[in-house]
């Protein structure tokens, strides 16, 4: 394979698992049960990235600290009512995976998911052993801030030079960007090719699974 990168990066929720739309539904959700305006779901996928705190700040900037509280809780609530399962994983992503790591690169996950809602579903899909690091937008700094990246290369010894973030939201490749590293953009997800090109990828792909053939 192609010997540029020593570590891949990946974000979760819109790159490797196809929850999108009902993180979407989870955020309009709490918005209507906490009698705010109910964000359209573009409004609330340019936020999907994020901490759940600065996603809700972001959709709501005027309500009061209680009502900010409900609506990460109502959210919360709301995407635990749903079993994930490795069948909520884009096709053929498991597979990707464990052949990216046979081949010797090393694999991470940065995601503004919570250490809780991560733990959670890398058991529902079996996945946690096919990354070495994973970090959490709760144990470090939200997405843009280049921080968790530079925690995950700290941890696998991994230069700038040596590292690709790929990723479905704006917030993964201006991440990407503050931490100097290379990207790749994925359209399933948040965000569109155009938008997602905006941000100076290498390149986008349809589906992160393509990413195999760049590689190859």
């Amino acid at each position: 394979m192609n010997n540029r990168f020593d570590l891949l990066i990946f974000d979760w929720d819109g790159t490797l698992i196809n929850t999108i739309d009902w993180i979407t539904h989870c955020l309009q959700t709490a918005s209507e049960r906490c009698g705010c305006d109910i964000p359209k779901a573009q409004a609330a996928k340019d936020v999907i990235g994020l901490s759940i705190q600065e996603a809700t700040s972001k959709l709501h900037p005027s309500v009061d600290a209680k009502t900010h509280e409900q609506l990460v809780q109502h959210y919360a609530k709301e995407y635990a009512s749903k079993q994930l399962s490795r069948d909520d994983l884009f096709p053929d992503i498991y597979e990707m995976l464990v052949e990216l790591k046979q081949a010797g690169y090393s694999l991470a996950v940065a995601t503004g998911k919570t250490r809780h809602g991560l733990q959670e579903a890398l058991q529902a899909t079996a996945m946690e052993d096919l990354f070495s690091v994973t970090r959490c937008a709760d144990e470090t700094a939200s997405k843009p801030d280049p921080k968790m990246l530079l925690e995950i290369m700290q941890v696998t010894n991994s230069t700038p030079e040596r590292t690709l973030m790929v990723g479905d939201s704006i917030h993964d490749l201006q991440m990407a960007t503050n931490a100097r590293i290379s990207s790749v953009g994925v359209c399933c997800g948040a965000h569109s090719k155009d938008i997602l090109q905006q941000h100076e990828p290498l390149l986008c792909l349809s589906l992160a699974t393509e990413l195999l053939t760049y590689l190859r």
